[in-house]
């Protein structure tokens, strides 16, 4: 089964509208952080996107993979990249990290012929 990882963060950002007007000020505060977190700084805002990505695949979140795998993409990030942020994954997770690296990779595959 192909997961489409267009239709998983689109979906998700319907419900996370949802979650925004029952707990706001929770939301504002996860979106604060985010967007601190994820500005460029000592490291550019496309490595964070990736190691975003290498978290979201050892954690196994398709929701964090499409986000994530979109934002390294929207910030540069190439194909090459995105296979070494996979292999670090896999290096740190093993077996799991193997499956949703192979899910990042197909993310970032569709996110590109959707361009």
């Amino acid at each position: 089964m192909q997961k489409d990882y267009a239709q998983i963060v689109s979906h998700l950002t319907t419900v996370m509208r949802d979650m925004h007007k029952g707990i706001p000020g929770t939301m504002k505060g996860f979106a604060a952080c985010a967007e601190n977190a994820k500005a460029s700084g000592a490291l550019d805002a496309k490595t964070k996107e990736l190691m975003a990505t290498a978290i979201s695949i050892s954690l196994r979140c398709d929701g964090c993979i499409g986000f994530h795998v979109g934002g390294a993409l929207r910030h540069g990030a190439t194909r090459e990249e995105m296979m070494e942020t996979i292999a670090v994954a896999i290096m740190m997770n093993g077996g799991p990290a193997t499956v949703y690296g192979a899910y990042a990779l197909e993310a970032y595959d569709q996110f590109v012929s959707a361009d």
